[in-house]
């Protein structure tokens, strides 16, 4: 995206040098404009320092960036430990997501097994990359139409509307099927792209991501056990998963009130598994036309459904409407692993005892990936932009089959 337009219009007036001294997470860009070979990104980072206010394209309509209330959504807090220890814990922790999920697709666990001190240093490795100079966080900027990367303003992807963060995604998948814990993508990918001083925060991150995706997996046990399936339903189908993982830096802004930090959007992904630090708030749903707060809560994690798990459900559990907030005083990290299928893996609810009108076509991960990569920007209309895209002939009087499924990679 080419962003001189507006940033001659909108030429930034840098903080002070005793501010920027004081924000130690502030980006930096390096003196050298000619260090990286991404002008955009340079300049994204620059609008960080407006002292004022914003640039154009980072204005959100005031029907997206309406304001917030003070009311906190009620959502459920459930415990993953007793649901895989006893059938009274599940039976409560399936109740509690089957109430949660069929209204906005929200709830927070404990009792998830993730090390408070890893939890602790995923968070710290985030906030000490989101501090390296441009020229070495470019060293890992996203290519167009992929996921993996560094990205400033997601400004690769969009030219307005821009979103008030820095992000850094990458993929967390097995290279063998079954193979568990054997896998090194995730160290693979910091040191073939930052380079082998960074194979201890690769290494961080592995350990992390192999941790979320053993509470993901214990998650698809209860919700497999509130929609009737069984615990090993979902755990199964999603055990040899493409899943991604992204850290997101949120920089103190002069007007947040006119910006977001992430737009109003349903995840694609199936699962999502938020870890939010400290005590600084930022997540909202929207619920009965109200932007609630999901506020952070030391040793739990938030978790939400997504578009590819409504249409599993075919729509009996959703994926609602959210977004992040800024602040004028106060950056922003979290952490959130999005729980997928294998690649070309079918999507498609499982056999029912009373077959109901399919909601969605059968599509693969990959390509809900490329429709949200490539040509269309996630909001609350995902689903059903992407089924027009694919265009089935008769998805909507399509009942759901009493037979086996017959698609290659079908569980």
């Amino acid at each position: 995206v080419d962003l001189s337009n507006f940033l001659e219009a909108n030429a930034a007036m840098p903080f002070p040098a005793m501010e920027v001294a004081r924000s130690p997470h502030l980006p930096c860009v390096p003196v050298d404009a000619n260090a990286t070979d991404s002008n955009s990104a340079t300049d994204v980072l620059d609008l960080w320092r407006q002292q004022k206010q914003i640039p154009a394209p980072f204005v959100w309509p005031n029907a997206d960036a309406r304001p917030s209330s003070m009311l906190e959504l009620d959502v459920p807090v459930v415990d993953i430990g007793a649901a895989l220890h006893s059938a009274a814990g599940m039976g409560r922790a399936a109740a509690q997501v089957a109430e949660a999920c069929a209204s906005h697709g929200f709830f927070q666990v404990t009792g998830h097994g993730v090390d408070p001190a890893l939890a602790r240093a995923a968070l710290d490795g985030a906030a000490d990359f989101f501090r390296l100079p441009l020229a070495t966080k470019q060293g890992a900027r996203r290519s167009p139409g992929t996921v993996e990367g560094y990205a400033s303003a997601h400004a690769d992807r969009f030219a307005a509307k821009l979103p008030w963060k820095e992000t850094l995604s990458f993929s967390h998948n097995h290279d063998d099927v079954g193979a568990r814990g054997n896998s090194h993508v995730v160290v693979d990918y910091f040191t073939s792209a930052l380079g082998d001083d960074f194979k201890h925060l690769g290494l961080v991150y592995q350990e992390y991501c192999e941790a979320m995706e053993e509470a993901s997996l214990a998650i698809m046990e209860v919700l497999g056990m509130s929609l009737g399936l069984g615990r090993g339903y979902y755990r199964d189908y999603f055990a040899d998963g493409s899943s991604i993982m992204r850290c997101n830096y949120y920089p103190r802004c002069p007007e947040p009130d006119r910006t977001l930090g992430t737009g109003p959007h349903c995840d694609p992904s199936a699962l999502t598994i938020l870890l939010q630090d400290g005590d600084v708030d930022g997540l909202q749903v929207l619920v009965d036309g109200a932007w609630r707060f999901v506020r952070p809560k030391t040793g739990e994690l938030v978790v939400n459904i997504g578009d590819t798990f409504m249409a599993l459900s075919n729509g009996r559990y959703k994926s609602c409407l959210h977004r992040a907030v800024v602040h004028r005083e106060k950056e922003r990290r979290s952490l959130a692993y999005f729980l997928a299928p294998r690649e070309d893996r079918v999507v498609r609810p499982p056999p029912s005892p009373a077959p109901a009108p399919r909601l969605y076509p059968d599509f693969t991960w990959a390509e809900l990936m490329r429709f949200t990569q490539r040509h269309y920007r996630a909001d609350a209309r995902t689903l059903d932009a992407f089924a027009r895209w694919l265009d089935p002939p008769t998805c909507s009087a399509t009942p759901l089959s009493h037979g086996p499924a017959q698609a290659q990679g079908t569980v």
